[in-house]
């Protein structure tokens, strides 16, 4: 099977001179974690995704991260490194790429001309249908379940996510499960309010200037914590199911990854990179 035959033809685009505002309010729309980014000749020049915004917007410096987000152009956020495949070339050197650079959005490229898109869900589908009986959940999900608790700041989870390269995480209460947080749930928590490109406050304190002289400061700080921004409607899988199902399961409830159980206890996740990793 080839890429031709499970790409997206209708490609949607962003200029990359448009605002980041306005890439963030069309992935919430479509439903996208990315989107492709043209020039003003329509060539493919980057790439930008949940992950990117997040990463991004949290570094430390330089100053036009501390603009609205209407004022920071999707060219300082996009990855450069754009990844492409032809439409003529097979399913599986897809998935190798994806895999090899870990990424889940290929632009398909015949002739330097950008004629389609194929992402992880375009793959799910084939696993779901060509794959049935296979694998088990057990023989390729991740065992290696990274955890935070609900309390935790969204400072403290981003590092974690960044640190351990990973796009989701299990949050718990009292060591109970009780939801899940992705790469959106980030990104678009962090610039959800759109004077200032984050969810904020703005806190007072004083400090000591010297031994007598007391000082009234001001600082703007995240008061987010995984809670306030997790998906709670947690959906999970036995470990003996097909992983067929679970790649159903994913469709048919528009997420990309299930927290895998084993007599009622979290054993691990099993993702779309995990699934797409059976087709090869």
């Amino acid at each position: 099977m080839n890429v031709r035959e499970i790409m997206t033809d209708d490609v949607i685009v962003i200029k990359n001179t448009d605002q980041l505002a306005y890439a963030r309010n069309i992935m919430l729309k479509k439903g996208l974690s990315s989107i492709v980014v043209v020039d003003s000749e329509d060539n493919a020049v980057g790439i930008i995704t949940e992950r990117d915004i997040t990463h991004k917007l949290n570094e430390k410096s330089p100053t036009w991260k501390r603009r609205p987000i209407d004022k920071i152009f999707v060219s300082r956020v996009m990855n450069e490194n754009l990844i492409t495949i032809q439409s003529k070339q097979n399913i599986k050197e897809a998935v190798e790429l994806m895999l090899k650079n870990n990424i889940g959005t290929l632009p398909v490229v015949d002739n330097k001309e950008l004629v389609g898109i194929v992402t992880k869900t375009d793959l799910l589908k084939v696993y779901e249908n060509k794959y049935k009986n296979k694998w088990a959940v057990k023989d390729l999900m991740n065992s290696g379940i990274i955890t935070v608790d609900e309390n935790h700041a969204i400072s403290h989870v981003i590092s974690l996510m960044e640190e351990k390269n990973i796009g989701r995480t299990v949050v718990t209460r009292e060591g109970e499960l009780v939801g899940i947080i992705t790469a959106q749930n980030i990104s678009f928590a962090q610039i959800e309010n759109h004077e200032t490109g984050v969810n904020s406050e703005r806190i007072y304190f004083v400090r000591n200037v010297n031994e007598t002289e007391l000082k009234r400061d001001v600082r703007i700080v995240s008061l987010l914590t995984a809670g306030d921004i997790m998906s709670k409607n947690l959906i999970t899988i036995e470990l003996g199911e097909d992983a067929a199902l679970a790649a159903n399961l994913m469709l048919a409830e528009n997420i990309s990854g299930i927290p895998v159980i084993d007599n009622e206890e979290v054993i691990g996740i099993i993702t779309k990179t995990d699934i797409i990793k059976g087709i090869q």
